[in-house]
């Protein structure tokens, strides 16, 4: 803990230099409105942007305001998703210069709106440190091994794999370890991506149906504080949003080491008034394991839009497929002993097929007073039959322990809020009310004991009717120029229905809970805020755990699991632009539990643990060198332990340092690159400490040219080829002719070692 102070007050000596180099001489502050031409209805979300890089977003009632500017003349960009741009010069004197804005609905040609993403000026509209936006300038120059490390640009995020590609990506983030998903939360175009009573682990959060070269922005939070976070969003949640259209048509092509292959194919059309995008891509992977992959992906989405952001309709379609073999983990002892290759498998059947189909269609309309209601609604098809072995031949010596786990559902929801605003409150307050409804249908979900893919045997396969409405109000005022609250409350309804091929372990069980919340923002003091936030939380159990009675596969009698868990968080932070073209924050966090979510490496799932407490630090950097360079650089550290446990108090794969950054260069023509390092350091595999997987630390780069409408490029993926773990378990398994009670060991999935890709792409 000493230590941890110590790096604390670095930390606080860093954001006072900060603070203390913002310019004190005479300067300026604009300040104005932007509304939309048509209806004169304030617009939030615009993003205002100076020629020396400073920047302010709009606020729900429009209005915006960057102090601390030198007096001159300046080139002012304006820019907004739905909207055409705006560039225009103002000349800035000392006090308060007026700038109003009005955009006009249409769309941006090609390069004409810069997606400012990590880059943007949140001082006086963030309601926390923790919060941000990645934007799709982010996207396009950062290397990726795989999809779901989009989730990388939120810092603190480690996005790994213990299995085959097809397979939901583990992800860490503030000391969790959160298996494939468990407490962190993500929707896409409002289609919520996490999957209660899964077959796998609760809260199962799949991604590899991504499309990044379609994705607009990622809005991101950390912690329980917003009322809109609802199930899995303890530790943070990311609201993932496409574009609404394409102002040329992509086709990409895609090609690498270890028969890699992939392809897309993206345009908009004009279609009844409206725009009509449509996507397309395909994927196949061998991967460098002995057991090779024949990873097969396909991935479509058609979105129609018609109105604009403020005022419109959008009706989405996403269609997911994926087929492939796994390499898992692997016992150490196999390795060491030359068994097994360390890219071999020790079960080569293993592996999945599994998909997702959604519709979805969002509506918002926005008065001339700023009165906005958005309705959402959406119906999705999941399956999933995945094939592991993790112990090898521990408990079927004969046929081995390999099992499969089933998933088929159907699931649909939406929700309506309404946000108001009322300017006799303060200096102006937006209230809000919303209602969110999910229902899940699951045909079946169940574990199966299997051979080379064949059901040998049943251990349970149960059929759950899942239904949650949760209900939310908040309250966000200005009351002066430096001080910001908000306040909130949310309720949640659970109703669990569970037909179990067990009789005893059939029934209906519901629960209610209700999470306040409360913010508070000082400043802007030399474009530099203060944020105080706490709030309570919640996650709910796997539904089967609800209503069970007895083990499926011993029949002994077990507990029963409590239907939501009490989380809580709180946070202190600050964020500041008063370098020009540099965001930075620094948040002080901690969260409870009143029961930690473990993956158990063992059964290949995730159970109900014990109470736990996080502690941690995070400190994130985004600068904007010059027109054409940026730089990040992201420290998160983290002391994560169990309560009222005794000494064997570790948290198994809570990670305690990650740090990431990076360098992205490029215009719209001529050169790019990047160089990014991802690392996460030591864990603890064990409770008593005494087993630890060792620092994985990887560097990524890419190197290319756009020549107008072609970009060329090479990503080099582990460019040191560092042979470090993606993930490590320490559990027993047993291997042929080994004791029966098996040998407990380290098991790993090992990074993939250095590849390249040659990618070719074309705006038509």
């Amino acid at each position: 803990m000493t230590l941890a102070l110590r790096r604390l007050a670095r930390l606080t000596l860093f954001v006072a230099f900060l603070s203390g180099s913002a310019l004190a001489q005479s300067a300026g502050r604009l300040a104005g409105t932007a509304t939309e031409a048509d209806t004169g209805t304030p617009l939030a979300g615009v993003n205002v942007v100076l020629g020396t890089g400073r920047n302010a977003v709009t606020r729900p009632d429009g209005r915006f305001e960057i102090s601390g500017i030198p007096p001159g003349t300046y080139t002012v960009r304006i820019s907004s998703v739905g909207y055409r741009p705006l560039v225009q010069s103002v000349a800035v004197a000392a006090g308060t210069t007026r700038l109003d804005l009005v955009l006009t609905p249409g769309n941006a040609e090609i390069g004409e709106v810069v997606v400012e993403g990590r880059a943007t000026n949140l001082v006086g509209v963030a309601t926390a440190a923790s919060e941000g936006l990645v934007g799709q300038e982010q996207l396009a120059l950062r290397p990726l091994l795989r999809v779901g490390e989009v989730l990388e640009t939120i810092p603190g995020t480690i996005v790994t794999q213990h299995s085959g590609s097809g397979k939901a990506n583990q992800f860490f983030l503030r000391g969790f370890n959160l298996d494939h998903g468990t407490d962190f939360s993500a929707t896409l175009d409002g289609v919520p991506m996490n999957l209660p009573t899964h077959a796998h682990g609760q809260g199962y959060l799949d991604l590899n149906s991504l499309i990044p070269e379609i994705i607009d922005q990622v809005a991101f939070e950390k912690g329980p504080q917003n009322v809109a976070a609802g199930d899995f969003s303890t530790a943070g949640r990311a609201d993932i949003r496409l574009v609404r259209r394409l102002d040329r048509t992509i086709v990409k092509a895609e090609a690498g080491a270890d028969d890699f292959y992939e392809g897309l194919v993206a345009g908009s059309s004009s279609v009844g008034g409206g725009d009509l995008l449509i996507a397309a891509r395909g994927r196949y992977y061998d991967g460098p394991w002995v057991n090779p992959e024949n990873s097969a992906l396909a991935s479509a989405v058609a979105k129609y839009s018609t109105g604009t952001e403020a005022n419109g309709l959008s009706v989405t379609a996403l269609g997911y497929y994926s087929d492939w073999d796994a390499t898992d983990q692997i016992a150490r002892r196999a390795v060491e002993a030359g068994t097994v290759d360390r890219l071999g498998a020790l079960d080569p059947t293993n592996g999945g097929t599994t998909g997702r189909y959604t519709l979805s269609a969002a509506t918002q309309s926005t008065t001339q007073s700023g009165a906005r209601t958005r309705v959402e609604a959406y119906a999705a098809v999941y399956h999933l039959n995945l094939f592991s072995n993790f112990t090898y031949f521990l408990d079927d010596p004969d046929q081995g322990d390999q099992f499969e786990q089933a998933d088929r559902r159907l699931y649909t929801g939406g929700g309506v809020s309404h946000r108001w605003l009322m300017p006799t409150l303060g200096q102006g307050a937006v209230h809000t009310v919303g209602v969110d409804v999910r229902h899940d249908q699951i045909f079946g979900v169940g574990l199966f004991n299997t051979q080379g893919r064949v059901r040998v045997g049943t251990v349970r396969d149960d059929e759950v009717a899942q239904s949650t409405v949760g209900v939310y109000v908040r309250n966000e005022t200005r009351w002066t120029n430096w001080l910001r609250t908000t306040a909130g409350l949310r309720a949640d309804v659970y109703r669990f229905d569970v037909q179990s091929d067990i009789d005893v372990n059939s029934g209906v069980e519901t629960d209610v809970i209700a999470s306040p919340k409360v913010g508070l923002a000082l400043g802007p003091w030399r474009s530099t805020e203060v944020y105080a936030n706490a709030g309570l939380g919640f996650h709910s159990n796997d539904a089967r755990g609800t209503t069970i009675t007895v083990d499926p596969s011993s029949r002994e009698a077990v507990d029963r699991v409590d239907p939501l868990v009490r989380t809580r968080g709180a946070e202190l932070g600050l964020r500041t632009a008063a370098l020009p073209g540099l965001q930075a924050t620094v948040a002080l966090w901690a969260i409870g539990l009143d029961s930690e979510l473990l993956f158990v490496g063992d059964a290949g799932g995730t159970e109900a643990s014990d109470a736990s407490l996080h502690v941690g630090v995070e400190v994130t950097n985004h600068a904007r060198v010059t027109d054409w360079l940026d730089a990040t650089l992201d420290v998160a550290l983290t002391e994560s332990r169990f309560t009222d446990v005794g000494e064997a108090d570790r948290i198994e794969n809570s990670i305690g340092r990650i740090v990431t950054g990076g360098v992205y260069a490029g215009r719209e023509t001529g050169p790019m690159g990047a160089l990014q390092v991802r690392h996460f350091g030591p864990r603890p595999l064990t409770g008593d400490g005494s087993v630890t997987a060792d620092a994985t630390t990887l560097v990524n780069a890419k190197a290319g040219w756009r020549f107008g409408a072609l970009a060329v490029s090479l990503d080099v993926l582990n460019l040191l080829d560092a042979d470090d773990a993606d993930v490590s378990y320490f559990y027993a398994s047993r291997l042929r002719g080994e004791p029966a009670e098996g040998v407990e060991d380290v098991h790993f999935h090992p990074v993939i070692p250095r590849t390249t890709r040659l990618t070719a792409l074309v705006r038509l």
